[in-house]
């Protein structure tokens, strides 16, 4: 086999993960929503993910060229895509390194706007418990409209339809629920100080439940950000330094070699 089978082999390999690399980069950022933090923290995520691919391309590129040293097949005045390959390796470098506090900043207005949502839903919540507890106590105050909710849900019960439509188990198993919370609310009725200790009892537990609930969505939303945080800026940096170091040793090593070339005469 030619000794210059290999070497080629290697740079052709590493020139089309190179490209196809950066053609997915191209394809990834279609259609640009520059604007749109989200769509910036799938694209950086993106390229993060892929950004292996084109280094093994350049190690793979710089090996083939390599071997043809060591094996003195380099061809005077061929092409030679060290130099822009060196050159990407220092862009890509950069890209990597401008990606970690842009990254960081978009989870940070994600992350503001899921926690301002949850508040929000807090607030609607607590408005929820509010009017059910007003409803109770004119349920309370109210025997008539009471009996009449309470025989409402024992006709939709013993009939098993609402409107002509037959009601499905789940459906006639909260009706008995809601009929038997309305019968001990009839009972509590006739004695206020009860009353009142029962609603207050359900305000207190509804409350703790919203508080609970509030608390666990904040939390799943400041660790998923720490998380993708995290994960995505430590792959950046050990990306960044990689090509760094390709892009800053490959031109440092290929300066003094460019130097060293007797002149014409």
């Amino acid at each position: 086999m030619n000794n210059s089978f290999v070497p080629l082999v290697l740079k052709l390999t590493g020139v089309i993960f190179i490209l196809s690399s950066l053609l997915d980069y191209v394809t990834l950022a279609i259609p640009l929503k520059l604007d749109s933090p989200q769509w910036q923290i799938s694209f950086a995520t993106s390229i993060v993910d892929r950004g292996i691919v084109p280094l093994i391309g350049i190690a793979i590129l710089l090996i083939g060229y390599w071997i043809d040293g060591v094996t003195d097949k380099v061809q005077k005045g061929g092409l030679d895509l060290r130099l822009p390959v060196y050159i990407l390796s220092i862009i890509l470098g950069a890209l990597f390194v401008i990606l970690i506090p842009l990254h960081w900043s978009n989870l940070s207005k994600i992350q503001n706007t899921a926690l301002t949502e949850i508040e929000k839903g807090s607030e609607q919540g607590k408005g929820q418990i509010e009017s059910y507890l007003v409803n109770l106590n004119t349920l309370a105050q109210n025997p008539q409209l009471l009996d009449k909710q309470i025989q409402e849900r024992t006709t939709l019960i013993q009939t098993g339809q609402f409107q002509g439509k037959q009601l499905n188990p789940q459906q006639l198993q909260q009706l008995k629920q809601q009929a038997d919370q309305l019968e001990r609310l009839k009972v509590l009725a006739k004695d206020p100080n009860k009353l009142k200790e029962k609603v207050e009892t359900i305000k207190n537990e509804l409350q703790t439940r919203l508080l609970n609930q509030k608390q666990e969505a904040e939390d799943r939303a400041n660790l998923e950000t720490n998380k993708q945080g995290f994960r995505t800026a430590l792959s950046s940096v050990m990306l960044a330094i990689g090509y760094a170091t390709i892009g800053a040793l490959g031109l440092m090593n290929r300066g003094p070699s460019v130097r060293s070339k007797p002149l014409p005469r």
